[in-house]
């Protein structure tokens, strides 16, 4: 079903922010304090969404897979 490694990466990346960005994680971040004047809250957000993004663009850049002409 899911043969290519890259697919296998994606689907695991998917799971992974799918916890991450699930209630009982996010409740974690929920405090009363700020990170460089910015509560916590929204920056553990936007930190946790950017590690995705980054992780995503890595994973799909790679410059040891080459294109499979069909």
């Amino acid at each position: 079903m899911f043969e290519g490694l890259g697919t296998q990466r994606l689907l695991a990346l998917f799971v992974a922010g799918w916890l991450l960005f699930s209630f009982p994680l996010l409740g974690l971040w929920d405090r009363d304090t700020t990170l460089l004047g910015v509560p916590l809250f929204p920056a553990a957000l936007f930190m946790l969404w950017a590690l995705l993004i980054g992780t995503v663009a890595w994973w799909m850049e790679r410059p040891d897979q080459t294109p499979q002409d069909d």
